[in-house]
């Protein structure tokens, strides 16, 4: 988001290591946006093995994105960068008050964050498609993100208003929806079958805070996209 002017006495920016069409990144991008923190855009592309540069590992030794930095803070994980944005900029809290939608959120943030993306990044798809065949990676992530949305589905699905857990966006939003996104725009998949899903889907690509946040919208994402 665009950057605001000043003040005399500025905090320092905070600084996101991202890549365009990672969905860990979009998550906190998101989440940024949502609280109405500027950053800078640090763009790392993970298709030239930016993520492996040694300067790179020095912020984040597992090679991921996306990466925050906040002063001498320096966080590389998106569950944790979340929760860590949740505490120290409580503005636009992504955790309800009450316990049981708390952990509700934090199930579903979880169910993405370990249980759906990590089994279609970018390394287990190279490693499908060297060792099993051309194409193969493919049905392999449908699987894995139809199991996880038909677990996601169940949770919403009695108690979601507007947003995934009642009227207001939270932590499990800015969790599904960029693997929503993906779903939809990568992978194929028919969301007929999740149609609480769907309807977040649509409400999410509605909202000025999601919408900032969109792959296609970043500042390394390719022209032609």
């Amino acid at each position: 988001m665009a950057e605001a002017a000043g003040a005399a006495v500025a905090p320092a920016k905070l600084g996101l290591y991202s890549y365009w069409r990672s969905s860990c990144s979009h998550r906190v991008r998101i989440a940024l946006n949502l609280k109405g923190l500027e950053y800078e855009y640090k763009a790392v592309n993970l298709l030239k093995g930016e993520h492996s540069d040694p300067e790179f590992m020095k912020v984040n030794p597992m090679k991921f994105v996306p990466a925050l930095v906040d002063g001498d803070a320096v966080i590389g994980d998106s569950y944790a960068i979340a929760l860590y944005l949740e505490d120290k900029y409580p503005e636009h809290p992504l955790l309800p008050q009450d316990l049981k939608m708390k952990a509700l959120n934090l199930q579903i943030a979880s169910i993405v964050c370990s249980g759906i993306q990590p089994l279609h990044n970018l390394t287990v798809l190279r490693f499908i498609e060297k060792k099993v065949g051309t194409g193969e990676s493919i049905p392999w992530t449908q699987q894995q993100i139809d199991r996880g949305f038909a677990a996601a589905e169940n949770l919403v699905k009695g108690c979601a208003g507007k947003y995934a857990t009642g009227d207001e966006v939270r932590l499990a939003d800015i969790f599904l929806a960029p693997q929503i996104y993906a779903a939809v725009t990568r992978f194929q998949i028919n969301m007929l079958n999740y149609p609480t899903l769907a309807r977040l889907h649509e409400e999410y690509m509605k909202h000025p805070a999601f919408q900032a946040a969109l792959p296609d919208r970043q500042p390394d994402a390719p022209s032609s996209t």
